[in-house]
């Protein structure tokens, strides 16, 4: 076995469903023991590292495990010595897959990412949540000119996301927080609970404990003898712009709020619409997708109506068995499901239903609160968002708004661009790692623009 064939960085596309591609990097050395070691990168999704346990060679023929992913890499060395043509099995998925030895590791840096050094001061920080005990790591930016500065803290959508937002190799909040800081405005970007460099347990909060976390984050911005305390303001985007109104309602300390594609309607309309949204753009078959509605509503049913976990768990459990007793293997696979790992994947997605976000996400209405929001608001969408579609959302921000008397507000769809606020084609999800453009800069100016006038109107007023 001639391991010095397969060592070194091996790099393979993926062809996944809805004609998306995920380029795979495998890094293969052999330690002066003999020993091999190896790790994944999935370069289109930012994650890099992923433990290789298994890496066994005989005979041109190699096989990569990655244990924590569920996931197998099987091939052939041809006999350029370049090439290993194979199979990349995960769960049940099996694609074919052809690695390529490449000398140096891609640059995944997109188009938009800033290049250091920086025309502003970069500045490492942690502060307390002290009522949740939680601590929360981040990045604030300064500018050079003097102050002091406006500021904004920016919020991340749902999921656990890292202090840039990073998502399918683009990293948003990077990019945001580097146009503003050139622009003049202090930037507070965070790791949320449980990611980096924050601690806490980010399965059990809620919309409103996040809430809290970025309340901790005024009052550090307050600390900051750089920063104006009258001028704090809040960016949100999707989950985001959920909780910067809660927030500004629950602080006078907000000057303004900034909501990228901020959710208008309860959570349940928003996950209709959602999911009919992005089915229709990846080409479903409407009886498949009146199917998934009503699993949906049978679903989201249940966990209203039922408050304790176990019953509610239980329930949810048969709703899916049945659905899957209907399915063929064929729609199995592409709803992404395997029969090696169904009890884990149905655990797993019942569980996802029932946590605390999730009860909260469902039946909270933006309107109430909205409504009581007096400072500056600034609220965009991309016409082609189907994740929080503009139409309905933008309405209902705008009207709650009206309703509750705020005499400074902007509500505006942007042309062509999707829930990344990237110029896009369809909108769909599928796309957003095939676009270089990691946010439009008509985006970046509308914001930009807009709190710069707002800023100056206040430092005017003092």
């Amino acid at each position: 076995m001639d391991l010095e064939e397969i060592e070194g960085l091996w790099l393979g596309i993926l062809q996944v469903q809805g004609g998306m591609e995920l380029r795979l990097l495998f890094n293969v050395s052999i330690s002066p023991d003999g020993s091999v070691n190896a790790t994944m990168d999935s370069l289109d999704q930012g994650v890099k590292g992923i433990p290789v346990e298994a890496v066994t060679y005989k005979d041109g023929n190699l096989h990569l495990g990655v244990k924590s992913i569920r996931g197998a890499f099987d091939g052939t060395l041809k006999e350029d010595g370049k090439t290993i043509e194979g199979e990349w099995k995960q769960s049940e998925l099996t694609l074919p897959l052809v690695l390529s030895r490449i000398n140096e590791t891609p640059d995944t840096r997109k188009e938009q990412d800033p290049v250091k050094p920086y025309p502003y001061d970069e500045e490492e920080v942690t502060y307390e949540n002290e009522e949740a005990g939680v601590k929360l790591a981040g990045t604030l930016t300064l500018p050079h000119s003097e102050g002091p500065f406006p500021a904004v803290i920016l919020i991340s959508g749902s999921g656990q996301q890292n202090r840039d937002e990073e998502i399918l190799g683009h990293r948003p909040f990077l990019v945001l927080s580097d146009y503003l800081t050139r622009r003049g405005t202090a930037v507070l970007r965070v790791d949320d609970r449980g990611v980096g460099g924050s601690t806490g347990n980010f399965s059990q909060a809620t919309t409103e404990d996040f809430a809290g976390d970025v309340l901790a984050g005024i009052e550090y911005l307050k600390s900051r003898e750089e920063l104006d305390p009258t001028r704090i303001g809040l960016i949100g985007h999707s989950e985001g712009g959920l909780i910067a109104p809660i927030v500004a309602v629950q602080s006078h300390d907000i000057a303004f709020i900034v909501m990228m594609a901020g959710p208008g309607i309860p959570g349940e309309e928003i996950l209709y619409l959602q999911s009919d949204l992005i089915s229709r753009a990846e080409g479903v078959d409407n009886e498949t997708i009146s199917r998934n509605e009503a699993l949906m509503r049978s679903m989201y049913s249940v966990i209203k109506k039922e408050q304790n976990n176990t019953i509610a768990e239980e329930k949810l459990r048969k709703l899916l068995a049945d659905e899957l007793a209907n399915m063929s293997e064929e729609e199995k696979q592409s709803s992404g499901y395997s029969e090696a790992d169904l009890d884990a994947q149905v655990n797993a997605q019942v569980q996802a239903l029932v946590s605390p976000w999730m009860r909260f996400f469902l039946t909270y209405d933006p309107s109430p609160t909205l409504m009581q929001v007096k400072c500056p608001v600034l609220a965009i969408n991309g016409e082609k968002d189907l994740q929080v579609p503009p139409d309905e959302n933008l309405q209902a921000i705008e009207k709650a708004l009206k309703a509750g008397g705020n005499s400074d507000y902007t509500v505006k769809e942007l042309p062509g661009l999707n829930h990344l606020f990237q110029t896009a084609e369809t909108g769909s999800p599928s796309e957003y790692a095939k676009i270089n453009e990691t946010i439009s800069p008509s985006a970046l100016e509308l914001i930009g623009n807009w709190i710069s006038e707002h800023t100056a109107d206040m430092e005017n007023k003092q």
